[in-house]
């Protein structure tokens, strides 16, 4: 009789363990709204909450923390809440490379390289006239200008308007009638 009911009760633990599996996605909280932040309507960057924002508001004032929570229509930028509306340019900082050292490193050698031709003429007792040379002059011209471009170029600002566009996505499913207003409307 022991035997008989075993296959019994493995086929009821299999359905029991298939509805709980299928019941876990209702009841969990693993969708958060999004803020995405595109460009003539293609995506540059998208936030969620943990992640670093930089931006400045309606009011020219500048923000950069942890984006912490999104939650109707608001982001909240360590904890201090923010209308998406608000925002009126996103600033992005790149880092995967180390834009400020390198650049700091270029300007340094370009330099370098004009000392070192000063040195060279003082040592060789040349005229102050004949130090540099024209491969000299472009060599630390060119160092000069690219790490000044490239310190430049750690910083990206978009200021939201036609080209730039900041859209706030609720990804909560909630139930009919418990929202107020429908989703917002992007700028």
């Amino acid at each position: 009789m022991i035997l008989n009911s075993l296959p019994a009760v493995q086929f009821f633990m299999r359905k029991i363990m298939a509805v709980l599996f299928l019941l876990i996605p209702l009841i969990s909280l693993s969708q958060t709204d999004v803020l995405i932040l595109q460009k003539n309507g293609r995506n540059i960057k998208t936030y969620a909450p943990g992640q670093p924002i930089i931006f400045e508001t309606v009011y020219q004032q500048w923000f950069d923390g942890t984006l912490t929570e999104l939650r109707n229509d608001s982001v909240f930028v360590n904890g201090i809440p923010f209308h998406y509306n608000e925002i009126k340019t996103m600033r992005l900082e790149r880092s995967k490379l180390n834009y400020g050292a390198d650049g700091t490193l270029l300007i340094i050698a370009g330099a370098g390289v004009l000392v070192l031709n000063s040195v060279n003429g003082l040592y060789r007792k040349d005229k102050p006239a004949t130090w540099f040379s024209t491969t000299g002059w472009i060599t630390a011209g060119a160092l000069i200008v690219g790490g000044i471009l490239l310190k430049k170029a750690r910083i990206r600002t978009f200021p939201l308007g036609k080209k730039y566009g900041l859209h706030y996505l609720d990804l909560h499913s909630y139930k009919p009638g418990h929202r107020d207003h429908p989703p917002a409307d992007t700028h």
